[in-house]
């Protein structure tokens, strides 16, 4: 496929996790680990490369205990070729239209009015608020920090491949953090 055909391709619908998928954090357990994380994703790619994406982190690794509701609304912007397949794309993601959290349980809120506090209403579960631009801790980020992702797309089989995280927590913060391999595969739910 080629980029314009990828395009229009992921546009319409809804494009979905199979299964809650695993993580590796930049977090450690106490004996020096890599903490793991579970997360389902939902995406939607619009005309104008724009796209919507809701992440929902969870406690356990059947997504059954859910902790927050992450939303990002933004930019794609399409980099060229990706070495991983051929016609993998790459594509950095930037939220520069949303980025909204939202605590699903009490403990996330709690920690939150701990650790990210000020400039924040008081977290509470279920009440979204913007972090779009803000100092959050919790995710790394700085005052006037737009959060962008380097990363790809790759179409097979009808499946939305994205790329795998770094086994060691690193994120996909700078091009040369890009993914070198793929995550499991979103599918269409129209």
């Amino acid at each position: 496929m080629t980029v314009e055909e990828i395009k229009q391709f992921i546009q319409g619908g809804e494009w979905k996790s199979i299964a809650p998928e695993l993580r590796p954090s930049s977090i450690k357990n106490a004996d020096g680990s890599i903490k793991p994380f579970y997360l389902t994703r939902t995406f939607k790619a619009m005309p104008g490369d724009k796209f919507e994406l809701e992440v929902i982190n969870a406690v356990d690794p059947f997504g059954k205990v859910p902790l927050v509701k992450i939303l990002l609304k933004g930019t794609m912007f399409w980099k060229g070729d990706h070495p991983i397949a051929a016609g993998a794309q790459k594509v950095d993601f930037t939220a520069d239209e949303a980025y909204q959290v939202t605590p699903i349980i009490q403990g996330f809120a709690d920690a939150m009015n701990k650790v990210a506090s000020t400039g924040f209403d008081k977290w509470e579960v279920n009440a979204g608020q913007s972090i779009l631009g803000k100092a959050f801790v919790p995710f790394g980020l700085a005052e006037g920090q737009i959060f962008s992702e380097y990363d790809l797309i790759y179409i097979f089989n009808e499946l939305m491949f994205w790329g795998a995280r770094n086994v060691d927590g690193r994120g996909f913060d700078k091009e040369e953090n890009r993914p070198t391999n793929l995550q499991i595969p979103l599918v269409r739910k129209n």
